[in-house]
């Protein structure tokens, strides 16, 4: 197999603001494009103007550099952790070459690049450049593997989103399969890719390198390595996030070397749940260490209550959310009651009990959507009602576990282990049970 070279969709706008450093050619007949630009739509073509005059014009503008390790390009006004409540705009610089198309009335911003070149970012967009490097190894070939099974599931028929609707329920789940016009996006959807700004010394290119083309298998197929920041001390299944099939490799783990007496692990169990959700169980990634935290989490990531957290809603902002991200007039919510949970604790099925409609919802992320402005951090909660009158509370509390969907390795966790000294191929093992680590190019 030789390394593929791939396309990331950056940003989408009605027009786009960008410069390029050093040398670039055009599509359109420019040998040498450097400088500030931006890109605006004129009679269902892109224009491109470079300092106010107009330096070309197509349905598909294309900029190459002439040296990739030399050139690069700036976007502006790029939109990180989109409908999460850390969402903003960054100027963020890449390599490779930048493509501009028409996607639905506006203008997209596509960085093709090859893939090793790519992690290098990735990593340093997931993980702090700082972190161990045993830790950014790990990483590596996580993401690696992800983006390599991602591709081929794309000649598949996959559906992005896949939904059972009946009277009485609606569950979904959601993949990432559905980018049309380039292999995948820069965001959590993917996987952050925040260009080369963040990688900011050596440790990640020497991580990447030290693991080129190495990756997780089982049965000789290139493993779909899922991760999230923080399980919240067990992860979960990938058949109860995505969609109901077994997947030997992305199975429920302990994140702890050896269970702990006296604990009931059977969390699919609603009493078990509740009080494993209550505790502060030894885990991984259980920890306030900020030497630990500061290799996972950004600035902005770092601001949030991951492990064990807390959301209080009142009757008017619970019942307005709802009514907002599903569509649905429950009115008054009465309850919020787990029908089905997964090996983590995680809600896979969830019934809304209101004054005007009852419908259970499913799955885990669909659970999140419809219970915050944004995304809950996770589906692994119980529900407190407080101040009840006439059966309608008017205040819900929340106390949940993790951070994200809880399949495959959890991040956090996996910094914990790094930093009591396992190596990357441990870490990897812990989390991916059955799973052998192969280099294929």
């Amino acid at each position: 197999m030789t390394e593929p070279e791939i396309n990331i969709g950056i940003l989408t706008a009605k027009e786009i603001r960008f410069d390029l450093y050093g040398e670039f050619k055009s599509n359109f007949g420019t040998d040498k494009c450097s400088g500030n630009y931006k890109a605006v739509l004129e009679e269902e073509k892109i224009a491109v103007y470079k300092d106010d005059k107009k330096a070309g014009k197509s349905e598909e503008i294309i900029f190459t550099p002439n040296d990739i390790d030399i050139e690069s390009f700036v976007l502006y006004d790029v939109v990180i952790g989109k409908n999460f409540h850390w969402q903003k705009k960054e100027r963020q610089r890449f390599r490779g070459t930048l493509r501009l198309f028409i996607e639905e009335g506006d203008i997209t911003a596509v960085n093709v690049i090859n893939l090793e070149e790519y992690l290098s970012s990735v990593i340093a967009s997931e993980m702090n450049a700082n972190s161990s490097p045993e830790l950014l190894k790990a990483h590596a070939v996580i993401s690696r593997s992800w983006i390599l099974a991602q591709l081929e599931k794309k000649n598949e028929t996959a559906k992005h989103v896949n939904e059972l609707i009946t009277d009485d329920e609606i569950i979904r789940w959601y993949d990432s399969t559905n980018h049309k016009n380039y292999d995948f996006c820069s965001d959590d959807h993917c996987q952050r890719y925040q260009g080369i700004t963040r990688i900011i010394n050596e440790n990640v290119y020497n991580a990447v390198e030290s693991t080129r083309g190495i990756v997780l298998t089982y049965e000789d197929k290139v493993c779909d390595t899922r991760y999230s920041k923080c399980c919240g001390g067990i992860t979960e299944s990938y058949e109860n996030v995505w969609e109901p099939i077994r997947v030997r490799y992305l199975v429920s783990i302990t994140d702890y070397k050896f269970e702990i007496d006296g604990i009931e692990y059977d969390l699919t169990k609603e009493q078990n749940a509740r009080k494993w959700i209550d505790i502060s169980p030894h885990a991984f990634c259980n920890t306030a260490d900020p030497r630990i935290l500061q290799q996972v989490l950004n600035d902005y990531d770092r601001q949030t209550e991951f492990f064990r957290w807390k959301v209080e809603y009142s009757q008017d902002e619970l019942s307005s959310i709802i009514k907002e991200k599903s569509g649905i007039d429950f009115g008054h919510i009465i309850d919020l009651e787990p029908v089905k949970r997964g090996y983590s604790g995680r809600i896979i099925k969830l019934k809304i009990r209101g004054t005007k409609k009852s419908l259970t919802v499913g799955k885990e992320l669909e659970i999140r959507r419809w219970l915050s402005p944004t995304h809950l951090y996770s589906s692994a909660f119980t529900v407190l009602k407080e101040e009840i009158k006439d059966n309608i509370p008017a205040k819900f509390v929340l106390k949940g576990a993790g951070w994200g969907h809880g399949v495959g390795l959890c991040q956090i966790g996996a910094a914990s282990m790094s930093n009591i000294g396992y190596l990357f191929d441990e870490i990897l093992l812990h989390y991916f049970k059955g799973a052998k680590i192969k280099k294929i190019y």
